[in-house]
């Protein structure tokens, strides 16, 4: 038995715990570990199917741009949340983590565990990948925002109706 082998018998279990381990870094992770259905709940459904896809890229140490697609998929809606930079990326890390807890519970496989460098380092690349990417999407995020306020539409969608603002100020005034 080798190292592919055992990636192959253990991924969806490994995979499994990975998307658990993520969701219950949300404040509804109760909702989302339990609903399975990606219209209600699209950010289950986001995680499940990203890390889906990022686990075999991983095992497989592929270049770090045929895993954008998957980590923009999970970083996208992290990095509008409200989670700081290295609370959003940190999950990718816990799967070398969980890897490892797996195969030591494995009599058969337990000696794959000194051979994970290789996927340790494909994890270290996404990782630092995920982090570019957050920092992409929060810089588009802070541009909206910054173009938002010059051209005033902060007004219609950050504050009260102008018309109620308006007669509030006029009722101040005529209690003056």
């Amino acid at each position: 038995m080798d190292l592919d082998e055992a990636f192959r018998n253990h991924g969806d279990k490994i995979v499994a715990k990975w998307v658990d381990y993520t969701l219950a870094t949300y404040s509804s992770s109760g909702f989302f570990q339990r609903e399975r259905d990606p219209f209600a709940n699209p950010i289950g459904g986001n995680v499940r199917e990203a890390l889906g896809k990022l686990f075999p890229l991983l095992v497989r140490g592929v270049e770090t741009s045929a895993m954008v697609p998957a980590l923009e998929q999970l970083v996208s809606i992290r990095a509008v949340q409200e989670f700081t930079p290295s609370q959003a990326v940190a999950p990718l890390n816990a799967v070398k983590h969980i890897t490892r807890e797996v195969f030591a519970a494995d009599r058969e496989r337990r000696h794959f565990v000194a051979e994970l460098y290789d996927f340790d380092f494909a994890v270290d690349l996404a990782l630092l990948a995920a982090f570019d990417i957050y920092m992409k999407f929060r810089e588009r995020l802070y541009k909206v925002r910054i173009d938002e306020i010059k051209s005033g539409s902060h007004i219609l969608t950050d504050s009260r109706c102008p018309s109620k603002v308006a007669s509030e100020e006029i009722q101040d005034l005529r209690l003056r």
